[in-house]
């Protein structure tokens, strides 16, 4: 997996009735974009994250520039 600051992370739900979990990445603490992330959960709280496989990365848009 690899993700980058600002991307968002979509952890699906294993229990029936309960949401998935997202937060935005503010920082990657794996050689080239390798976990360990550092993510702030929409809840607010902030902690340092290993993806399992079931986890999306939802990439931010790439950015253009005009020249």
């Amino acid at each position: 997996m690899h993700a980058a600051m600002g991307d968002r992370l979509v952890v699906p739900s294993h229990r029936v009735g309960q949401p998935d979990r997202s937060g935005v990445i503010i920082g990657v603490r794996g050689a080239e974009g390798s976990p360990p992330y550092r993510v702030v959960w929409d809840d607010g709280h902030e902690a340092l994250f290993f993806p399992g496989s079931d986890v999306v990365v939802e990439h931010l848009p790439a950015v253009v520039h005009p020249t």
